[in-house]
């Protein structure tokens, strides 16, 4: 009972401490910080790259440092043709340079798989994808951990 005392009366210290002295107002926002790194990365770009891909198979996740690779992925709609995608968070600010995407596509053809221009514009409305989501998650502040 008395470890919990204390950590009530510890968080309670943290949370007001912040407040005292110098006699500021503290800062309200109607978003919450940019800069959310529970990860190794912005935690808001990491939620949204990986809802963004989540209909694709994982092959690799790195949250420490920020690199989601998928598997090839068949569309039902195309056969013929698959892709693969590596996003990568590159900062702790939700920022627009702060995500890379590189994506990699291959066609079916009588010889097997071979590698294949991406159409254009894909990987750039790919990276716009993840940063609306991210900046919706920020404005809802909605936690990026769930």
């Amino acid at each position: 009972m008395r470890r919990i005392a204390t950590l009530v009366f510890l968080t309670s210290l943290a949370v007001l401490a912040p407040a005292c002295g110098k006699n500021k107002k503290p800062r309200l926002s109607a978003e919450a910080p940019a800069r959310v790194t529970t990860l190794g990365i912005n935690a808001y770009l990491w939620r949204a790259a990986l809802d963004t891909i989540a209909f694709m198979p994982l092959a690799q996740v790195d949250s420490n440092g920020g690199v989601i690779i998928t598997d090839w992925y068949v569309s039902p709609q195309s056969a013929n043709e698959r892709v693969k995608v590596t996003v990568t968070v590159l900062d702790t600010e939700l920022r627009a340079d702060a995500v890379r995407v590189a994506v990699q596509r291959q066609t079916l053809g009588a010889t097997g798989w071979t590698e294949a221009t991406v159409r254009a514009g894909t990987v750039q409305r790919l990276e716009e994808t993840i940063l609306g989501k991210a900046r919706d998650l920020r404005r809802n502040a909605i936690s990026p951990d769930r």
